[in-house]
């Protein structure tokens, strides 16, 4: 390298250092805040700055007996590397993991505290001796751009602090501003509207909130005919939703009927009965991307039919997703349909998916990946690209049915077709026997394609060796595939 070239290297990065920043948010004083934990964060050897800590509900048992336990999250805005100094106060530390293990974070103990590096844009969890309930997650957003102004008109702007709201219906054209250290207390409802905008680095949440302090109180209307979710989207057009917190006791986003909708940098937690996470129901040109979702049911639903919803879901788009199922399923497609008019759900592609855990008892809705199809639905052309799977706690890898579940369905689902699993990889020894069946001759499951799939680091494939050559290749990666499921490939691709 000649001088002039080192000098030009040398000027860059200086540059790009001078610019790299971390933006901290002050916690309003309240119940939701976390004083046990300490973290702090710095970029290379500048000063360590504080970042606060908040609680969130999680559901650690939920079938005879509810336990909820106390979760935390702590959030700030980074635009280069930056290292992280935490103490969690949970005693003598004996094991220390960051999840999404792929990310290749090495942690460093340094008696109380736990030093480790991280990047723009990573959410994780930390968890000191096996403790998954009271770990720390840590959400390293980006930098904010094209933050809306207090002086805008169209813009609704929460500042830091807490706000009360109670249940808010959004007219078109609104921007929905939620600060960095603001929390907002309430629900939003988008209906029959376009061109709306939620956005900012703060928190929304149902759960009561308590402070010493005053709260800005906003007055209302709570219409009878809406369910009690977090934030409904229904009958509307050209919604966005970035970068928020939320903590609900229904789902965190309900979709219905609507149209071109982006939701990103997104982060939720629940622990209610029935708390999803996004549902999304009769609707087209939705994309997901950079979530994390902690839920106490379904993380991410993709349904037909249901409700006053009706017609087809289409072109659905899930990118770079985190998903922690406590309850039900990471990632359910199908179910839910209109039997004497049957849906279609088609062309939904989930690439760069990683699944922390999944635990659930009851077999009829185990699965990390479902697609089951009932109300005569069909569901084809879905695409499942680079996922990790971790060692989840109890449930089923892929569930894969046409299938007639009289607790919610008045019909037995039309089929399954055109599915590929691309790089999917699991490692762990819980996971229990997947299951790819159809319902009868009329009602099948057909090209179903997995390639590359990885299974505690062996892949499996239909020439693998070792292979008997009696054996289904499903039986070598644990997956029993039933009667009435035509054209099932298992290929390597380098």
């Amino acid at each position: 390298m000649n001088k002039f070239l080192a000098l030009t290297c040398a000027t860059i990065l200086l540059l790009q250092t001078a610019k790299a920043q971390i933006i901290t948010y002050k916690a309003p004083e309240s119940n939701l805040v976390n004083h046990t934990i300490k973290v702090d964060v710095r970029q290379g050897k500048g000063n360590w700055l504080p970042v606060d800590v908040y609680k969130a509900n999680v559901a650690a048992r939920f079938d005879a007996q509810q336990i909820i336990k106390k979760t935390a999250f702590s959030y700030f805005d980074c635009s280069g590397p930056v290292r992280l100094r935490v103490k969690l106060n949970q005693g003598v530390i004996k094991d220390v993991r960051i999840r999404p293990a792929n990310y290749g974070i090495k942690p460093e103990v340094k008696g109380d505290f736990i030093e480790f590096e991280l990047n723009p844009s990573q959410y994780v969890s930390l968890e000191v001796n096996g403790n998954i309930f009271e770990n720390l997650q840590i959400f390293a957003n980006p930098i904010e751009t094209n933050r809306p102004t207090k002086n805008d008109a169209q813009t609704l702007y929460f500042g830091p602090g807490i706000h009360k709201v109670g249940r808010m219906v959004v007219p078109s054209g609104k921007t929905i501003y939620v600060a960095g250290g603001a929390i907002v207390e309430g629900s939003l409802i988008i209906d029959h509207a376009e061109n709306i905008r939620i956005c900012g680095r703060g928190i929304l949440t149902q759960h009561p909130v308590q402070s010493d302090s005053s709260a800005l109180k906003k007055t209302a209307t709570t219409p009878s005919k809406f369910r009690n979710d977090h934030l409904i989207i229904q009958n509307s057009n050209n919604i966005s939703v970035d970068g928020i917190i939320e903590l609900p006791t229904g789902y965190s986003i309900l979709m219905g009927e609507s149209k071109h909708v982006s939701i990103s940098n997104f982060k939720a937690f629940s622990s209610s009965g029935n708390a999803d996470g996004i549902d999304i129901f009769c609707s087209e040109d939705i994309k997901l991307d950079h979530i994390y979702m902690r839920n106490s049911d379904d993380c991410i639903a993709i349904y037909g039919h249901r409700w006053d919803y009706y017609g087809n879901t289409s072109d659905i788009t899930i990118n770079n997703a985190i998903l922690w199922a406590d309850v039900a399923h990471p990632l359910l497609i199908g179910t839910h349909g209109d039997t004497d008019h049957p849906d279609t759900l088609q062309n939904i592609k989930v690439q760069n998916l990683t699944i922390l855990d999944h635990h659930e008892n009851q077999v009829d809705y185990q699965g990390c990946i479902s697609l089951n199809a009932g109300d005569s639905n069909l569901i084809r052309n879905v695409s499942f690209e680079n996922v990790e799977i971790e060692d989840i706690r109890k449930g089923q890898l892929f569930n894969l049915r046409v299938m007639y579940n009289h607790k919610y369905n008045t019909s037995p689902g039309m089929g399954i077709e055109n599915i590929l699993f691309r790089n999917v990889n699991y490692n762990g020894t819980h996971a229990n026997m997947s299951v790819i069946a159809g319902y009868d001759d009329q009602h099948k499951i057909r090209n179903i394609i997995f390639e590359n799939l990885k299974i505690n680091g062996t892949l499996i494939y239909d020439q693998m060796p070792g292979k008997p050559a009696f054996y289904k290749t499903g039986d070598m990666a644990n997956i029993f595939i039933g009667e009435h499921v035509d054209g099932i490939q298992f290929l390597r691709k380098d």
